[in-house]
């Protein structure tokens, strides 16, 4: 530290700001204004990796529990409003990545940039504005510091005169008091007395002399210190504003209560869920897997020799023979389960005693048993074949396959929308044509 006094010699008496050398925590809240933007970027950076890990757990659970409800037995508008759950997992995952985006992409490097600028790092270390307001306070109190030292140094030697004169008048009463008879004592002690008198005297005037030269500059002082107090209040109230900002727009990108993204999440929930109607699914059962379907009762028919066995329910059904749903419409997978539901119906239809002696499915009719290697009715295909969708074969003579399998298909489609395919490992059987796509 520069300047006409050592701090080793500063008897600090008080924790007072005008005390030389306590401008240094004015200083220090410099550093302390660097730290403490390194810290908010922090506590910012932190907030953003929870929204991404909230968003993508939210993420990872819709898709999970979409697909559970989606295969399990639920059905009609309950299963869209529990359905509705999901989704709205998924927007409100995409309002926290939008959170995190705005954390990190605004609020983040608006600090960055706001800390960069009020903050100039030097070569040798440390902060330009740290290095000015030391030099500053250091200008500011210089000539009250030497001042200062100046009336230490005469205190201290009034206070040894003093001690001095005590001592020496301490002396000459002892040896009156002795009865010392020797007067050339006497007179030395004496003498003693009345020079350390003297220089007590002396010691005082100059005592009192340096506190009046430093009571002259205090307040020279005490406006010089002001001035440069202020300077660096403007610059810590430039500091504390900003921050008052940047939390009030964190705490705007945080709050999804005002967005009017999110406030439409949950009002379209709300509307889902409240459509959800027991009467609707009832009745949609009833007609998809109840009394509502429909039948092919048994009939009488007439033999013909053009027929080499009889004809399946299947094969018979005409598609006017169909039932139009109650209040649900039906598109894509949901046909198909449909078509597929009335097919297991139309199989516990009675056959006629023909060529194959009974049952057209009995291992009579084919030498290995399966029900579908007789002749084909129609002229056959051969095209591969790739499932759309999972499907489980509800009757014998049905196939079962996983999404994205590919088998090959032997049979033009019928007029309900089955044709009869092949797998991969020999099976043969029919399954609902909509939900494969032929392979280009």
């Amino acid at each position: 530290m520069s300047g006409s006094y050592d701090d080793s010699m500063i008897d600090v008496s008080s924790d007072s700001f005008w005390e030389v050398g306590n401008y240094k925590r004015t200083v220090k809240r410099v550093d302390d204004g660097n730290r403490l933007c390194n810290d908010l970027m922090n506590c910012l950076h932190e907030r953003a990796r929870i929204e991404k890990s909230y968003a993508q757990q939210l993420t990872e659970w819709s898709k999970r529990w979409r697909q559970l409800i989606e295969k399990g037995p639920q059905y009609g508008t309950l299963e869209r409003a529990w359905g509705a759950l999901c989704t709205e997992a998924e927007k409100v995952s995409e309002l926290h990545m939008e959170v995190k985006a705005a954390l990190m992409g605004e609020d983040f490097e608006k600090l960055k940039n706001w800390q960069r600028d009020a903050f100039h790092k030097q070569m040798i270390g440390g902060f330009k504005e740290t290095k000015e307001a030391e030099d500053c306070f250091r200008k500011a109190q210089k000539p009250w510091a030497k001042k200062l030292k100046e009336v230490d140094t005469t205190k201290k030697t009034y206070h040894t005169a003093c001690k001095e004169e005590k001592l020496a008048t301490s002396r000459e009463n002892n040896s009156k008091l002795e009865n010392n008879n020797n007067p050339e004592l006497q007179k030395k002690l004496q003498d003693k007395v009345e020079k350390c008198e003297q220089e007590v005297q002396k010691s005082k005037e100059r005592y009192e002399k340096s506190l009046e030269e430093l009571d002259k500059v205090t307040p020279q002082y005490m406006e010089n210190m002001e001035q440069v107090f202020e300077q660096w209040q403007q610059f810590e109230d430039k500091r504390l504003c900003f921050f008052k900002e940047l939390l009030l727009e964190v705490k705007q990108h945080l709050d999804l209560s005002t967005n009017h993204k999110f406030q439409t999440v949950y009002h379209t929930l709300e509307d889902t869920i409240s459509a959800a109607d027991a009467e609707e699914d009832l009745k949609w059962f009833r007609s998809n897997h109840g009394p509502g379907m429909p039948m092919n009762w048994p009939q009488f028919e007439d033999w013909s020799i053009d027929l080499n066995r009889s004809l399946s329910r299947r094969e018979k059904k005409k598609p006017t023979d169909g039932v139009t749903l109650m209040g649900i419409s039906q598109t894509g997978e949901q046909q198909a389960k449909s078509s597929s539901s009335a097919s297991s119906m139309e199989k516990t239809q009675d056959w006629s005693d023909e060529e194959t002696g009974g049952n057209p499915f009995s291992t009579d009719t084919n030498g290995d048993g399966n029900p579908f290697e007789e002749e084909p009715t129609s002229p056959l295909v051969s095209v591969p074949v790739r499932a759309l969708y999972d499907y489980e074969g509800q009757e014998q003579d049905e196939l079962s396959f996983k999404a994205g399998e590919e088998f090959i298909k032997v049979g033009n489609e019928d007029d309900q929308g089955w044709c009869k395919g092949r797998l991969k490992g020999g099976q043969v059987g029919l399954y609902p044509a909509n939900y494969v796509e032929d392979i280009q």
